[in-house]
């Protein structure tokens, strides 16, 4: 969240009237500016899909659908809540904040963690209760959540959406943070041994400034991002009882995360409005003085205030998913009020032309029907009403599911097992009331990333006005692994196809008279799963799943343009050589 956020010129240093906190980390704000500034990369804009609503699913028995536009609420329609093809399990607390993770530890408790404030110290004076620190749950029974701890050091009570949990490792930490920035304060929590009861291993001045964050999968580095500032920090973990900064980088960063290998930071920048890749690989390896590079950026036409990316590989091919928070007015007071950014899905092959593949977003986020809706509990604020905060997966490695924070319009679902057509399966509007966090105004205030337990179909997320909620989605709309929702499946009622394990085929590629490979394309079935640039390609891997016989076109070209096209029929149960027939042409 951003409310307070105030954007300074492309590329230029941010200047702010921030007073740090004395005796916290004054050195560190003092030093702002010293570090590292990479040169930045174009930003660029490229061919994008139709701006348009995903489509949704019938709502099953037993829901209680919304009155009319797909993702409004019009007041008094929401007080007994609505939902649509889930089921409520369990409701704990009475406020939320912008992060619900979930945690196995060693000995096998299944635990929740969730910040308990949008703003702090509103949340502190709540006339429905003060919610201070992070709750701690035990979730060994879903459907009666017990809080067994609070987390209350300064970054604790006040992380704003930088509560980052490693589940490799077992470590939960936090920056402090505002809707604009605060002084860099981090706390450390061991929660391997039992996730019921964290220990704190540090806390301290180790970063400049904090208001997001981020977390290399090997749980070594936790990067803490300020959003209204040119500062992120990259703390080194590996010791989490002795954390020290090893990086200041000189750059733009709202949320950010890492690549599996860490070399990659997926960085969504507010103040450039779009999303830059950076080459973090010498943070990774742990050289003295680090530097980094920046790979590339994109923005889009629907472009609000970039949230967060996250990456993840479907076959093989590699994609983000990233998702903007509000309108394009929330901090341009010249932007369209109903240009809402949403999310989507964008193509990272080529992580030097990144595009834009699949939007995902709700009717009342069109420009008609959120202008038609302005009058709605909720819309009022700018930090609020219909649009979008926060997106996740269940997973890294094909994902076939999207779980959303959309604010006014509550949790909603999505199945991306086709991921250029998403569609809608389910939503959950918790019952609306007066509160302190929505200005008494009769709306949700749906701010956290949901996590997603897949094997029993739930989704955990935080409302800010009323807390902590777990809901199961219902079987006949959960999407199946490599294929669409089975509610609305065209092959429903007809036997699948036979499937087997996932297969990696590597195709050698050969040199042209003319020169080295310096792309190639790869088409299975209908659909381009791989479009790689190089100077001297040689090789390309295609990961497969579904279809136990697929068929494979494998495209190159040279550098004049001469244009190879190899087509290959694969049966992946079967060990038999590849049938392939070949043709070679001009452009």
């Amino acid at each position: 969240m951003l409310a307070a956020l105030v954007a300074a010129p492309a590329g230029a240093a941010a200047q702010s009237p921030l007073t740090p906190v004395p005796g916290l980390n004054d050195l560190f704000a003092l030093g702002q500016g010293m570090g590292d500034t990479p040169a930045m990369a174009p930003v660029a804009r490229r061919a994008e899909p139709p701006l348009e609503p995903a489509p949704q699913v019938p709502c099953g028995p037993g829901s209680r659908p919304e009155p009319g536009v797909q993702g409004r609420v019009p007041a008094g329609t929401g007080a007994n809540g609505l939902w649509c093809n889930v089921t409520l399990l369990a409701h704990q607390g009475t406020s939320g904040g912008f992060k619900v993770l979930r945690y196995v530890d060693a000995q096998g408790h299944e635990c929740a963690f969730y910040d308990t404030a949008l703003l702090f110290p509103t949340n502190a004076i709540n006339v429905a209760g003060p919610s201070i620190g992070v709750a701690v749950l035990d979730m060994s029974d879903p459907t009666h959540p017990v809080q067994t701890d609070t987390l209350s050091t300064l970054p604790m009570i006040s992380p704003h959406e930088s509560l980052n949990l490693n589940a490799r490792r077992g470590l939960l930490a936090a920056v402090n943070g505002n809707p604009s920035t605060y002084p860099g304060d981090v706390s450390v929590y061991d929660v391997h041994a039992d996730c019921r009861h964290p220990v704190l291993d540090a806390t301290g001045p180790f970063a400049r400034l904090g208001h997001e964050s981020g977390f290399t999968p090997d749980g070594k580095t936790f990067y803490a991002t300020a959003t209204a500032y040119t500062a992120i920090t990259a703390i080194d973990v590996s010791d989490p009882t002795n954390p020290h900064s090893v990086w200041q980088g000189n750059i733009f960063s709202h949320g950010m995360s890492l690549s599996d290998d860490g070399n990659r930071a997926y960085i969504a920048d507010p103040v450039n409005r779009g999303l830059m890749i950076l080459d973090t690989s010498q943070i990774q390896a742990h050289k003295p003085d680090p530097q980094t590079r920046e790979v590339a950026r994109l923005t889009w036409n629907s472009v609000s205030i970039p949230q967060n990316a996250i990456p993840f590989t479907e076959n093989g091919h590699p994609y983000l998913l990233e998702f903007d928070e509000y309108n394009a007015s929330t901090l341009n007071p010249s932007g369209n009020p109903d240009a809402v950014g949403a999310a989507r899905i964008i193509d990272i092959a080529d992580e030097t032309q990144p595009r834009v593949i699949a939007n995902i977003r709700l009717a009342v986020d069109q420009p008609a029907e959120h202008h038609a809706a302005s009058g709605d509990p909720g819309t009022g604020d700018p930090a609020q009403g219909y649009a979008a905060h926060y997106c996740n997966i269940p997973s890294r490695v094909d994902p076939k599911i999207v779980a959303c924070s959309f604010i006014a319009s509550g949790l909603r679902l999505f199945d991306v097992s086709n991921l250029l057509a998403p569609k809608e399966i389910g939503y959950f509007v918790s019952p609306t009331s007066d509160n302190t966090e929505n200005g008494y105004n009769g709306s949700d205030f749906a701010m956290s990333q949901p996590t997603i337990i897949p094997e029993r179909h739930e989704i955990w997320y935080s409302d800010g006005g009323s807390g902590f909620y777990a809901v199961r989605v219902a079987a006949s709309v959960w999407p199946k692994a490599g294929g669409s929702s089975a509610g609305s499946s065209p092959g429903a009622g007809r036997a699948p196809a036979r499937r087997c394990g996932l297969r990696r085929l590597t195709f050698r590629l050969h040199r042209t008279r003319s020169g080295p490979i310096t792309r190639v394309r790869v088409y299975v079935g209908r659909r381009l799963v791989i479009d790689r640039r190089g100077r001297n390609l040689r090789r390309v891997t295609v990961s497969l799943t579904g279809p136990a016989r697929q068929r494979i076109r494998i495209k190159t070209y040279d550098r004049r343009g001469l244009n190879r096209t190899s087509t290959r029929i694969v049966k992946r149960c079967a060990k038999k050589r590849p049938r392939t027939r070949g043709r070679r042409r001009r452009r």
